[in-house]
């Protein structure tokens, strides 16, 4: 291929994004664990120690991926200014949910008022709804405006708040109940069949070759530590076996930390733009102009040639 075929070819191709870096990923990693476990400490009936702790651990998370986003702004109070477009910006109803979370929140924490931990548990499940709406309305991403990202970002956000929570009470003096393990084990299943319906999609629908690549290459690492270990350490620890509570830890530390490496190779790692399609390949001065091409992809889906 000639030099400006190339050039031409190299200038369409998808692009690896740059505008969100690992603080911007932060935020959906801690932030959806956060609105998970809210949603999760609320709905099972622990002990109250615990569920101050875990509801504490929540805001912990949530405020940290936002304090993670604030620090990634030029200018930090220019952030008051997400305020202006409820109307529009699924990025202004998650400013808006976290003002509400951390209400509720922090007054079930000094209340311990079940209807309070209830209502925080609700607007958690409301955040990690619209941190799943903030990454699909990206148009220009492929891997991230497909609408199965949305059941997906839900799905592990439920996931590793459940992982939590399990942390939580192992650690504490409540015991981690057959119904809590029977529960993270049905969403461990979920969030795996979610991931592998979404892949599919991704296959099927057409994404760049790269973001294929990416998130191909880490669904081995992802099925094993975030699925397949945190199943069978629960079942063990299910079945009676000793260690209990060592086994109950390590099966939720693993299902988050399949959840957080799988949304940071997201939003950093697969994050390819859409580049662009040619209706044919350009040609200098006089000569026959190349077949219509949509570099990077492996098909052209509705360019013919000519």
């Amino acid at each position: 291929m000639k030099k400006p075929l190339l050039r031409a070819s190299s200038l369409a191709s998808p692009k690896q994004q740059h505008n969100w870096d690992w603080r911007a990923a932060s935020n959906f990693i801690a932030g959806g664990a956060g609105g998970g476990l809210l949603l999760w400490a609320s709905v099972v009936n622990a002990s109250a120690d615990a569920t101050r702790m875990a509801i504490l651990l929540g805001l912990i998370l949530i405020g940290s991926g936002l304090t993670c986003v604030w620090f990634e702004i030029g200018r930090p109070w220019r952030a008051l200014n997400v305020y202006r477009h409820f109307a529009t910006s699924w990025m202004t109803r998650e400013a808006v949910v976290a003002l509400g979370v951390f209400a509720a929140g922090g007054l079930a924490l000094l209340t311990g008022a079940f209807a309070l931990s209830f209502l925080a548990g609700i607007l958690g499940l409301t955040f990690l709804y619209s941190q799943a709406r903030i990454l699909a309305a990206n148009k220009g991403i492929p891997a991230w405006r497909h609408p199965r990202s949305i059941s997906l970002m839900i799905a592990t956000g439920l996931a590793e708040g459940a992982g939590f929570l399990v942390c939580v009470l192992s650690l504490s003096s409540a015991a981690v109940g057959f119904p809590v393990l029977a529960g993270l084990i049905a969403l461990i299943v979920v969030r795996a069949l979610f991931w592998k319906s979404y892949l599919g999609a991704l296959v099927a629908d057409g994404a760049p070759d790269a973001t294929l690549k990416v998130l191909s290459g880490i669904a081995p690492r992802l099925l094993v530590v975030g699925h397949i270990l945190p199943a069978l350490a629960v079942v063990a620890a299910m079945a009676g076996m000793p260690g209990g509570a060592v086994l109950s830890f390590a099966a939720g530390i693993l299902v988050v930390a399949g959840g957080w490496f799988l949304k940071f190779t997201l939003v950093r790692r697969a994050a390819f733009t859409q580049g662009l399609a040619l209706l044919h390949l350009p040609v200098r001065g006089q000569g026959t102009a190349g077949a219509a091409t949509k570099p990077g992809w492996k098909t052209v889906p509705g360019v013919k040639a000519g």
